[in-house]
C-alpha cells in the first residue's frame, strides 16, 4: 500500500471513529516454557487473549537473550519479573509499570544438605543462580551475619546433588521438586522457607515499559485482564491447563515431565493466594514493595528508595 493510500486509510478511520490497528504485542517470559506461566499459555490457547482484542504472541527468551535485555532492546513489549528485579532495572534508570501481579507470597527457600538448619550454616557454601533472582537472599545473609559463601551456577541442581555445596537456593515450585525427585531425603529442618521468616516479598509480575503503556493503555489493560483470565481459568481447570503446559513444553523441547510440571503448577497457585485475605488479588502490595526496598538499599542493591508510585499504573 502507499503512502497515499495509507493516509485515506487513516483519514477513513478518524472519520467513522473506528480504531487503529494496534501492534502485535510480543509477550516474553522470563524463563523457558513451564507451568511457572501457565496462566498466560491458556490465555493463548483457549482464545481469551483473541476475544479481548489483543495479537499477543509468546516469545521465550534464550540463556543468551534473557527477558530484561529484550524488553530494553524493544523485542518484546511485556515481560514477567520478579518485583526484585524489577526494582533493579527501575533503580538503573528503566521506567516499568506493573499491569498485573501474579505472585502474592514468596517462594524462595534454602535447602541444606546433611539435615543442617540453614541459620547454623554460618559461611557455608551456598548455591545461587548465575542469571539472577538471589537479591532476597543476599540480603537475608546479610541481616542474619551468616556470611554465605555464594557459588554461582546456570540451571540445575548437580553440585548440590554432588555434594560440593553445603546449601542451595531453590525455588519451592521448580528446584525443590528437582532434589525430591532426583531423590534426596529433604525435611523441614533443613528448608528455610523466606516466606516465613520475615521476608515475604512478592515474586513474579507482569511488566511493560511505561512509555509503551502510556501509548497503548487500553491494549495493555485488555492485555492483563486476559491474563488474569487465563490464571483463574488455570485455577479451576488445573489438569486442563496442564495439557495446555505440556504442549508448549514439548514444542520448545524442554526436558521435564508432566509430574515435575504438576507440582509446579499446584506451587504457583498456591503462592497466588494472599496469607492475610485468603484471595488470589492479582494486585503488587505497596508493604511488600517497602520491604524490598529497605533490604536492598540496606545491602548496597539499590541506590535509592523504589516507591510502589514508580511501579504502579
Amino acid at each position: 500500500m502507499n503512502k497515499r493510500l495509507l493516509t485515506l486509510a487513516a483519514a477513513l478511520c478518524i472519520a467513522t471513529g473506528a480504531p487503529a490497528q494496534e501492534p502485535t504485542l510480543v509477550f516474553t517470559p522470563q524463563w523457558t516454557a513451564q507451568a511457572q506461566f501457565a496462566g498466560y499459555y491458556v490465555a493463548e490457547a483457549k482464545g481469551f487473549y483473541q476475544e479481548a482484542g489483543v495479537d499477543v504472541r509468546i516469545e521465550h527468551p534464550s540463556p543468551t537473550q534473557p527477558a530484561m535485555a529484550r524488553l530494553r532492546r524493544g523485542e518484546c513489549q511485556a515481560i514477567t519479573l520478579q518485583l526484585c528485579q524489577a526494582m533493579e532495572m527501575a533503580d538503573e534508570g528503566a521506567r516499568l509499570v506493573n499491569i498485573l501481579q501474579t505472585s502474592m507470597n514468596n517462594g524462595m527457600v534454602i535447602v541444606s544438605a546433611r539435615g543442617m538448619d540453614p541459620l547454623t550454616q554460618k559461611g557455608a557454601k551456598v548455591g545461587i543462580w548465575s542469571v539472577g533472582f538471589g537479591q532476597l537472599a543476599i540480603c537475608m545473609s546479610t541481616q542474619e551475619h551468616l556470611d554465605y559463601d555464594w557459588v554461582r551456577f546456570a540451571q540445575n541442581m548437580n553440585l548440590f546433588i554432588a555434594g560440593a555445596l553445603d546449601a542451595t537456593l531453590a525455588m519451592s515450585y521448580n528446584e525443590y521438586y528437582q532434589l525430591l525427585q532426583a531423590g534426596l531425603e529433604i525435611s523441614e529442618e533443613n528448608v528455610y522457607r523466606f516466606c516465613d521468616h520475615g521476608y515475604n516479598v512478592q515474586e513474579d509480575g507482569l511488566y511493560m515499559t511505561r512509555a509503551y503503556y502510556l501509548k497503548h493503555q487500553d491494549q495493555a489493560r485488555r492485555f492483563a485482564e486476559a491474563s488474569r483470565r487465563g490464571w483463574e481459568w488455570a485455577a479451576e481447570h488445573p489438569e486442563e491447563a496442564l495439557d495446555i503446559v505440556m504442549d508448549y513444553v514439548e514444542r520448545a523441547h524442554i526436558a521435564t515431565n508432566r509430574v515435575m510440571q504438576r507440582l509446579m503448577l499446584q506451587e504457583i497457585l498456591r503462592l497466588q493466594v494472599d496469607r492475610e485475605s485468603g484471595q488470589r488479588e492479582f494486585r503488587l502490595r505497596p508493604d511488600m514493595v517497602e520491604l524490598a526496598s529497605r533490604l536492598m538499599v540496606e545491602n548496597r542493591m539499590l541506590s535509592r528508595e523504589i516507591t510502589y508510585e514508580e511501579l504502579a499504573q
